[in-house]
Order: C-alpha cells, then sequence, then structure tokens
C-alpha cells in the first residue's frame, strides 16, 4: 500500500494532478479508476489486477450492475484494495480512431470524475484506459486523459482534491508528462 512519489505534478486550480509509475491496486486513494470491459466481470490487464487485488467480493458486486456501456462508468466498493471504491470505466477497442473512439475515451474520464464527485471522493486515481490490448495509441491516449481531466476539473468545482494518472510503465508517463509540459504545467 503506496503512494509513490510523483514524477510530474502541477495544479489544476485547487485540485493536484501527479504522473506516477506503479500498480494501481496499491495506491491508498478514495477510489481506483478500472480499464474495465463491457461486462465488469474481470479480463485481463489492470482489470485482472483490480478484480485479483479485490477479492471475489468484487465480482459478485459487478454482477449485480448488468454491465456497462463504452465510455462510460460504475462505481463500487473496493474491498480489499487500499482503495475504498473502484470506477470501472469501459474504454474504447482502437479502431483507427473513425468510430468515435476518442469522444468515448474522453468520456470515460469525464464519467469517472462525475461519479467521483458525485460521492465526495477527494482523491482518485486512473490508469491509461485503453492503452493496453484495446490497442489505443499511447501518445493520443495520453493527450485525452490529460486534457479531458484538465478540462472537467477547470469547469466546475468537484471537492476533488487530487487526481494521479497512475502509469503501467514510464513509457506511458512520459507520454502524459509531455503533455503537461506542452500545456506549460510542469
Amino acid at each position: 500500500m503506496t503512494n509513490p512519489t510523483p514524477l510530474a505534478a502541477a495544479a489544476v486550480g485547487c485540485v493536484r494532478l501527479e504522473v506516477c509509475v506503479a500498480d494501481i491496486t496499491t495506491l491508498r486513494v478514495d477510489a481506483i479508476v478500472n480499464a474495465a470491459n463491457r461486462t465488469l466481470l474481470g479480463g485481463g490487464g489492470v482489470d485482472g489486477a483490480i478484480h485479483r487485488a479485490a477479492g471475489p467480493e468484487l465480482r459478485a458486486e459487478c454482477e449485480t450492475l448488468g454491465g456497462c456501456a463504452t465510455g462510460s462508468a460504475k462505481m463500487t466498493r473496493g474491498y480489499r484494495l487500499p482503495a475504498k471504491h473502484v470506477i470501472h470505466a469501459v474504454g474504447p477497442v482502437w479502431s483507427g480512431g473513425g468510430h468515435r473512439e476518442e469522444e468515448r475515451l474522453a468520456s470515460c474520464y469525464r464519467t469517472a470524475l462525475d461519479l467521483a464527485a458525485d460521492n465526495r471522493l477527494q482523491s482518485v486515481a486512473f490508469p491509461a484506459i485503453s492503452t493496453g490490448i484495446y490497442g489505443f495509441p499511447p501518445g493520443r491516449a495520453a493527450r485525452i486523459a490529460v486534457g479531458t481531466v484538465i478540462a472537467e476539473l477547470s469547469a466546475t468545482p468537484r471537492g476533488i482534491e487530487r487526481v494521479v494518472l497512475c502509469c503501467f510503465s514510464q513509457t506511458s508517463a512520459d507520454h502524459h508528462i509531455a503533455v503537461l509540459a506542452d500545456l506549460g504545467l510542469t
């Protein structure tokens, strides 16, 4: 159970935005975001890791949710995770960019932030949604993730104090840090 030292951090209004490389299942935050599939019943990558770390109770709760549409999110308890909640966001599979993938990916981040705010959560950690087996180009996904989070946090006070962009590799983190630098935030 850790909160790793951020590789980069920026202030977005009253919110601290951090980029780190870590195992998202170990973070002490109010909620971690799961890069889920439409069934919400577990899978590979970060989805499988979160389900394994949370224990069978997570799957049991997810079975009651009836799945989730691409671009949307649903929230459960965190069970055996250090995070109190899991926000399951269903990212798009990359199909070349002509099937509203960017719009759906941005919607994942917006919906997850809405759920966090609606439930008065103060800290939330996101993985690099859709960049694993779903094949979304990592640089493009980082631009959408950072841009959407900043736009949402800047637009409306939400009570969120900390957002962590938790990357699975240094390369992924470098994409996110580059976007922050391009925006003049690092």
